[in-house]
């Protein structure tokens, strides 16, 4: 008996020891390493630091910009790079203004107009200004025989790789019969990237190195290709040793240095305007280059060797921290590509959205809508780092609001409201860009609130009160003062004047939209659990909107898109763009307002009958969430993979949605944030896994990640 007892407690140390057992993070994280082997303009590779991104070709440079910009562009983007040209028309805001009838009263919005040219032109300048830079474009400049320049076409037998444990992308190639190797990385400090190269081609005169400055195109776009324009910008080169140079870039608003630094033998000169050539001497060639605003004074580049220690450290500590999922257990199909877009997600997402400031869709690689930020995608952005035990990622743009929080008073004010309005299409001092959509939503606007619970559930002190409080509680007063109470139905309804999430209805008809009415009343309910932790008197007026806030549309027992389209489901322009009703049980837990069975009702009617191809790339881990908390795992799984051109990854890692948007990290932090919940589940959850199938094929392994609301 004593022997078998010894024998049970051993078992069960074994058993427990086994259950308790590590992820290998390295092995799981490095067989997802990119390999490219060809030129793909949809392959571009990005080093960066979470405010800072440097996307690379082929060559491990920016070689071929103009071949690229067709695919991923070769982008040098940082959060403190933004100009504004002078507003030479004197141009007024309020010339963007137009009011819209409201309850009964004129409420102006910042929209995009044509009725003069004068009012089209004043909208198209606060539109584009300030527009975020691409700093500089820094490539090989590879000669023929003959002299001419080399094409895309003449690089040959391509072997690059980005080890995405270490951030170092590693680039071999032949031209002209000649080995290249390449090694690149970024600081994680610094806005600097090194970079070693070894060739036989340095010594014949036919490998150097070019740094262009693009003029910045103050449009939609801005892929950093555009060489010549009529604008007095300046470049100014300095010697700074025998080894180093600084490029002073002068411009409208902002003027930047460039370091160089190199070792060994090299000269720099300058070609033309804007355009530099390094000339290095010996097969072996290594530099570093460094961005910097002027303001921050002499520029200090460091050398290759830090910038490598400052990657490979950087990245190992960010992927030792916080949560990691294994699927590496997993049988069905589909486990080993999920849990590549995971690691990639993780790595782009912090490459590229993890800064001070909110981040454009586009990330930090090339300008979508001038390079703004979206504050509604915020939330796609930035939600899954407290989820994967990374709070202080998302944490570190949250003061940003709090920079913003006068402007989105101002707004407020001119609308006849209280609290703040927070802006959707903004730039970094948060001033308000026209926009005929985006000024008219409002689902940006409980966001804060989910920021700080997420905050406070990460670490619950008075601290964590004290600092968020104020814009916690200036969010409720909008949300409260913006509800229109009706007296002949007695009830508090959101618009007309609104634009949905699923952004195809008519501001001025449209009204009650479904899951924005359940952000509402979560977002007020929670505010009232926050007046109770700081002890103080709850809001009458809070407590009176949650009361007799309208009831979630119902139709033929689903869920209708607002209360206003009795269509939705039969207008078939209704049954594309975001599903957004799966916001109120996906995005959103369990609300006063929520009743499951109709949920599950609308759930079936949208996957069966929705137009999937006009989706975006973040709706698909949007309607995984749903499937899970509805307790349909194997939909969950199907929707992750819904065969849709806007649910696409690229081998880099990046959703695709279409030729203008060839990146769209709201889907890549998504996927993230999908995951998680599938994982971890959210309050009130007790089973394992419960958003994967119990077929056994789903055999997850994770660890450190946190439950959602």
């Amino acid at each position: 008996m004593k022997k078998l007892l010894i024998s049970l407690s051993v078992y069960l140390l074994l058993t427990t020891a086994k259950a308790q057992e590590k992820i290998d993070r390295k092995a799981l994280v490095t067989r997802h390493n990119v390999n490219i082997t060809k030129i793909d303009t949809l392959g571009s590779l990005s080093v960066g630091n979470g405010t800072f991104a440097f996307t690379v070709d082929a060559t491990g440079l920016q070689t071929f910009p103009d071949y690229y910009q067709a695919g991923v562009p070769l982008g040098t983007q940082s959060e403190w790079g933004w100009d504004a040209v002078p507003n030479t028309e004197n141009y007024k805001f309020e010339e963007s203004l137009k009011n819209f009838q409201q309850n009964g009263r004129q409420v102006s919005y910042a929209v995009q107009q044509k009725s003069t040219e004068q009012v089209k032109n004043a909208v198209e300048y606060f539109r584009a200004n300030a527009h975020r830079l691409q700093l500089g474009n820094l490539g090989f400049e590879f000669y023929k025989k003959d002299g001419s320049l080399a094409q895309p076409s003449d690089i040959k037998n391509i072997k690059q790789t980005l080890n995405v444990w270490t951030g170092v992308i590693e680039s071999s190639f032949t031209f002209d019969g000649s080995p290249v190797t390449v090694w690149t990385a970024s600081h994680q400090e610094k806005d600097a990237i090194g970079v070693k190269v070894v060739s036989d081609l340095i010594k014949k005169g036919q490998l150097k190195i070019r740094l262009r400055i693009p003029f910045p195109t103050m449009k939609w776009g801005d892929n950093g290709n555009l060489w010549k324009a009529d604008l007095a910008y300046t470049s100014t080169l300095s010697n700074n040793g025998k080894n180093e140079a600084i490029i002073k870039h002068k411009m409208d608003s902002i003027t930047y240095n460039i370091g160089l630094k190199w070792k060994g033998n090299a000269a720099i000169a300058q070609k033309e305007a804007h355009y530099y050539i390094v000339t290095p001497k010996d097969k072996q060639f290594e530099f570093s280059c460094e961005f910097a605003p002027a303001y921050k004074g002499k520029i200090q580049t460091p050398d290759v060797a830090a910038i490598q220690s400052s990657s490979v450290n950087g990245w190992e500590k960010f992927w030792k921290s916080g949560a990691a999922v294994d699927f590496s257990k997993c049988t069905d199909s589909r486990a080993f590509e999920l849990e590549r877009r995971v690691i990639l997600s993780q790595y782009l997402t912090k490459l590229q959205c993890a800064g001070n400031e909110p981040p454009q869709e586009t990330g930090l690689t090339y300008n979508s809508w001038y390079g703004k930020p979206h504050l509604e995608m915020h939330w796609w952005h930035g939600v899954h780092y407290p989820l994967w035990g990374r709070a202080a990622l998302l944490e570190k743009s949250l003061p940003w609001y709090n920079k913003v929080y006068d402007n989105a008073k101002k707004i407020a004010v001119r609308q006849g409201y209280d609290g703040v309005r927070w802006q959707k299409m903004t730039d970094p001092d948060g001033n308000e860009a026209p926009s005929s959509i985006g000024a008219l939503l409002i689902w940006q606007q409980p966001h804060f609130i989910t920021y700080a619970e997420l905050m406070y559930r990460d670490h619950k002190d008075k601290a964590t009160l004290d600092l968020y409080k104020k814009r916690v509680f200036a969010t409720a007063d909008f949300m409260a003062s913006f509800a229109y109470y009706d007296n002949e139905k007695k009830r508090y309804i959101l618009g007309p004047g609104v634009i949905p999430a699923q952004e195809r209805f008519k501001a001025d008809e449209t009204f009650n939209p479904t899951y924005e009415l359940a952000y509402w009343n979560w977002a007020l309910n929670t505010a009232l659990e926050w007046k109770k932790r700081v002890g103080e008197p709850e809001v009458a007026k809070w407590k009176d909107v949650v009361a007799q806030l309208s009831k979630l549309p119902v139709q033929d027992n689903v869920y209708l898109a607002t209360e206003s389209a009795t269509d939705s489901y039969t207008n078939p322009e209704y049954k594309t763009d975001h599903p957004s009703v799966f916001g109120t049980y996906g995005m959103l837990p369990e609300t006063t307002l929520l009743d499951k069975t109709i949920m599950k009702n609308t759930f079936d009617l949208i996957w069966k009958t929705w137009s999937w191809k006009e989706t975006w790339g973040w709706d698909f881990p949007m309607t995984a969430m749903t499937a899970a908390r509805l307790g349909m795992p194997e939909k969950a799984v199907d929707a992750l993979f819904m065969n849709v051109q806007t649910n696409t990854y690229l081998v880099n890692g990046h959703n695709y949605q279409e030729g203008r948007l060839p990146i769209y990290l709201p889907g890549n932090g998504g996927v993230l944030t999908a995951v998680a919940m599938m994982c971890a589940g959210w309050d009130g959850t007790t089973e394992k896994n419960p958003g994967f199938p119990k077929d056994g094929k789903w055999n997850v392994k994770w660890e450190g990640l946190e439950k959602m609301f």
